[in-house]
Formats: structure tokens, C-alpha cells, sequence
């Protein structure tokens, strides 16, 4: 049933957008929250200069907030942005958004959820930062928000977890999401495509390790090179040479048609920061992945899962 449904909509893979219509019946966005977190690959816990594609902001690249958590809210709902929809969930985006003491924790996600039209919460972490207290407290806002965890899992391929210094291995993946699973948290996996010494069998072999796993939505992003990163000394070393678009889109293809149709898919194409990136030139051309994109599932008639 569900192969038959893709194979006959305008969508052939399950769009967040759609989904979240879907679940709050209306149009729902995100907003991206700064939350002045730091990560354990950072401060000498497990590592000291960060994944090797990470930059000095984290993930949050596009974020350029120096204000309260409160304060972000408030100026957001006092723009422009707001008037674009009536619901939102708040997005803990920068670095690793449970790395502090619960009581911490506590206090900065309710001082984002000062708004009404806030329905949601989604944290931003790395797998070897979640434990049972910390998602004993993300469970306790279930009552009146959905919640969701984003989990850094890259590639499944460890030794290329090790070289781009992602310093936990997938058994840390497996442990976040079974405890996440207990409590009926969804979990959104995050890939990426492109990563330093990885072929095509390490991206099947990521789709068959996530496969395996219970979770509800995945973000996939090519890697892409950007300043003041240990990538950018490996791609002026010659050591690194990013992928080209068309290989992207052959990938895109393989996981979408092999992943589960029931995973709901938050992005396929990432946002380099605009004044940062060094390379792939394609990448800042998003419309490039999904008009591409579309177009070879339309072609070829394919839809998610459609090889599971």
C-alpha cells in the first residue's frame, strides 16, 4: 500500500512539510535557536577541535545570535518570519543541545517555550550525550509538545567516524536510540554523503544500519567544505576533493529507494553559509538538488522504499 501511494502522488518520498500539515493541520515551521551549548569533541572531554567539518559556530552556521534564548524568541515572533505560519517548534541547533546538567537543560528549553503558537521542541545532540535523565526531562514536555531528537550519526562506517573525528562509535548511536524508543521519543538520524575516504557500499551500508534501527525521520546533507575547519586544510592539502552533484543525486537516489517508507525525510540538500563555503561550488545551489532530484524519481519512477 504504502509503495502504491508513492508511486501515484505528485511526492514520491515523505516531505517534512507535509508531515508536519499533516500532524497539526496546519503549515508549521521551525525556528532555529541558538542555545549557547558547547560539545564534549570541544572542551577536552572526549576530543578538543570538533568533528573535522565542523566550524567554530557548530551546526548553526546560518544562526548570528548573541542574545538570550527568550530574546531570540521574541525577536523572531516580532518579525517577519512569524507571519508566515501559526505554529512552530523551537530548533536547539548549535552544537550539542543536551551537554549540560538536567537542571541546565531545564532551564533553557522552557525559556524558549514563552509562545502559544510554539507546538514543538527538537534537540540537536550527539548520541553519547543522551542518558535516561536527560530524556526522562525531554519526555516530561510530551504532555503538551512534540518532541523530537536529532542524532549526529554522519556514516556507519566507524574507522570514517574516526578520521573525520566523530569520537563515539555507532554502539553510542544504538544506545541513544533504543533509550529515545523507551519513551516514545522520535529520533531524526542525521547523514551525511561525501564524507573523506567513503565509497558507495559505506553509504548502502549506512542505510542498512539505520534500517535496522527504530527511527522516525532522517536529514541528509552532502559535506561541504568550509573555512577555518581541519576539512579546509585537508581540501587545500589535496587530501579531500568533494563530490560532484551528479554523484549526490545517485546517492540521494539509493537511500530514498532503500530506506524505509515509513521514515519521514527533513531535508535531502544542507545550507552552507553563504560567506564560508569553499567548496562544492553546486552546493549553494539548493534548487539544483531538489529540482534534479525530482526529476530522476519522476523519470525513473521511484519512491521511497521502493527497494526495502
Amino acid at each position: 500500500m504504502e509503495k502504491l501511494l508513492f508511486n501515484t502522488l505528485e511526492e514520491r518520498y515523505t516531505h517534512l512539510n507535509k508531515y508536519l500539515k499533516n500532524k497539526f493541520g496546519e503549515r508549521t515551521l521551525k525556528i532555529c535557536i541558538d542555545g549557547g551549548f558547547t560539545c564534549p569533541n570541544r572542551d577536552g572531554t572526549v576530543g578538543n577541535n570538533g568533528c573535522i567539518f565542523c566550524s567554530e559556530k557548530g551546526s548553526g552556521d546560518l544562526i548570528n545570535y548573541n542574545k538570550s534564548i527568550s530574546k531570540q524568541i521574541t525577536d523572531y515572533f516580532l518579525s517577519y518570519r512569524s507571519k508566515r505560519a501559526n505554529k512552530f517548534i523551537v530548533y536547539f541547533q548549535n552544537f550539542t543541545n543536551t551537554y549540560d546538567t538536567v537542571q541546565n537543560l531545564k532551564a533553557k528549553y522552557d525559556s524558549a517555550l514563552i509562545d502559544d503558537r510554539i507546538v514543538g521542541l527538537e534537540v540537536a545532540t550527539r548520541p553519547d550525550c543522551i542518558n535516561e535523565d536527560i530524556v526522562k526531562l525531554l519526555k516530561s514536555y510530551t504532555d503538551k509538545y512534540y518532541v523530537c531528537v536529532e542524532l549526529g550519526l554522519q556514516t556507519s562506517n566507524d574507522v570514517i567516524g574516526d578520521l573525520i573525528n566523530r569520537c563515539y562509535d555507532n554502539s553510542k548511536f544504538s544506545n541513544a536510540v533504543e533509550l529515545l524508543n523507551k519513551y516514545n521519543i522520535d529520533v531524526v538520524a542525521h547523514i551525511m554523503v561525501g564524507l573523506p575516504n567513503e565509497n558507495f557500499d559505506d553509504v548502502k551500508n549506512t542505510v542498512d544500519f539505520l534500517n535496522s534501527h527504530n527511527i522516525q525521520g532522517l536529514k541528509i546533507h552532502s559535506t561541504y567544505v568550509i573555512e577555518n575547519t581541519v576539512l579546509a586544510d585537508m581540501y587545500y592539502n589535496g587530501d579531500y576533493e568533494p563530490i560532484s552533484l551528479d554523484y549526490y543525486l545517485d546517492t540521494l537516489k539509493y537511500i530514498i529507494t532503500h530506506i524505509s517508507s515509513d521514515i519521514v525525510i527533513h531535508r535531502i540538500s544542507g545550507d552552507a553559509p553563504k560567506d564560508l563555503l569553499i567548496a562544492p561550488e553546486w552546493n549553494l545551489h539548493k534548487k539544483w538538488v531538489l529540482n534534479g532530484f525530482d526529476k530522476i524519481l519522476k523519470e525513473e519512477d521511484l519512491w521511497q522504499g521502493k527497494f526495502t
